[in-house]
């Protein structure tokens, strides 16, 4: 859980209760045999299967579309993992920015490119040194790099951090917390900061040369480890799920993103961080983990189908109106229906995007629905609102 120490989480978790293994060894990292994980291939082995046919067909599909598709899919799939990652640890991002900053970095041009905060290029750079350099060493500086890209103003919210560092718990212990000041709870303790070089040092060199596992399970199983560590002050989530990202995109032997594991885990972040914490306080066998991990795999690899028919509507679209005469302020409000506007589209709302008066709005408007592109919705009055008419209606 992506959390500074102490901090009161601001959205309600709610957890079950597991058993304690001693009273001296609640936690994972503190078992005689820490970090030998074991788990249970046959429980596995249909799921592990399922996600691998998957993969290999979500690939293939991808694979068939022309190289303007093809980078349109991955930049809506990208932009929805950055995120949906944030959105996990309560932060919410500009969609317009992070989709601006992922298009600049990938050589692609966007309609109406926005300014980019420093935060947003930071976690866009984090996310693409991930999964395009998936085949390059892990290594203590390059995580430094990382976390120095999440928090380029050297702090978190409104408190300073230790950036591009580990923590060195000189205010306390670092620990997960959540419920009213006063009353908190704490769901995970996480390793004395004396012992992080050496935990580091270690996982760092089996991400180096771990060759015998399936790259699924050990993307599963670096995320585990990683935010079981907690080496920073902030920010180890948002790491944990990178580096997921990086495993799989071995896993896939390609850098593009076709689908995102974030999105699915956002769904399920209640059970996300139930799983976490049984699992950070049960045993080395983590199969409960995995189990998780490739049933939430599964489903983000699945909902990629949505994210490639959304691309391909906006594809036809463009080609069914490739001699439409449109202005300029039309294409960027078509644009923005097609990716995904949230909420009605009212003649306020259209002057307030596309910069221009009511009377300029309510023109495009009516231009458009005398073409056939855009319906009015029934209610009527100030309610009024419009839609994309479907391509086949037209």
């Amino acid at each position: 859980m992506d959390t500074l120490r102490g901090l009161v989480l601001l959205f309600p978790v709610i957890y079950a209760e597991f058993n304690v293994i001693t009273e001296n060894k609640m936690y994972i990292y503190q078992q005689d045999n820490w970090p030998h994980f074991t788990y249970n291939n046959e429980i596995l082995l249909t799921l592990l299967s399922e996600v691998r046919n998957l993969q290999g067909k979500i690939i293939g599909k991808m694979e068939t579309l022309g190289f303007n598709l093809k980078n349109e899919a991955v930049l809506e799939i990208m932009t929805l993992d950055i995120l949906k990652s944030t959105e996990i640890e309560g932060e919410i991002l500009e969609p317009e920015q992070v989709r601006s900053s992922l298009a600049r970095r990938l050589g692609m041009n966007v309609s109406n490119p926005v300014h980019v905060d420093r935060d947003v290029d930071g976690v866009v750079e984090m996310m693409l040194d991930a999964t395009q350099n998936y085949d390059k060493p892990m290594s203590s500086e390059r995580l430094f790099n990382w976390h120095r890209s999440l928090f380029s103003t050297g702090k978190s919210g409104m408190h300073n951090i230790i950036v591009g560092n580990g923590r060195n718990d000189s205010s306390g212990k670092m620990q997960v917390v959540s419920g009213a000041m006063g009353k908190e709870k704490i769901h995970y303790q996480a390793p004395n900061a004396n012992l992080l070089e050496k935990e580091m040092r270690l996982f760092i060199d089996w991400c180096n040369n771990e060759n015998t596992l399936d790259p699924v399970i050990k993307a599963g199983i670096a995320h585990l480890w990683f935010v079981t560590l907690h080496p920073f002050e902030d920010g180890n989530g948002r790491i944990a799920r990178a580096i997921s990202d990086m495993q799989l995109s071995k896993a896939d032997k390609i850098s593009q993103r076709y689908y995102s594991m974030s999105a699915q885990i956002r769904i399920e972040r209640k059970e996300y961080y139930n799983i976490l914490e049984k699992s950070q306080k049960g045993t080395l066998n983590i199969t409960i983990w995995l189990q998780w991990f490739l049933s939430c795999l599964l489903k983000a690899i699945n909902a990629s189908d949505e994210i490639l028919l959304k691309v391909l509507n906006k594809h036809q679209f463009w080609i069914a109106h490739s001699k439409t005469v449109l202005n300029e302020r039309q294409i960027l409000i078509l644009n923005k229906l097609l990716d995904g506007f949230t909420g009605k589209l009212s003649t306020s709302k259209w002057a307030k995007i596309a910069k221009c008066s009511d009377d300029t709005a309510l023109r495009d408007i009516r231009d458009l629905l005398s073409k056939q592109i855009l319906y009015k919705e029934t209610a009527g009055g100030r309610s009024t609102s419009y839609k994309l008419a479907d391509i086949e209606k037209r």
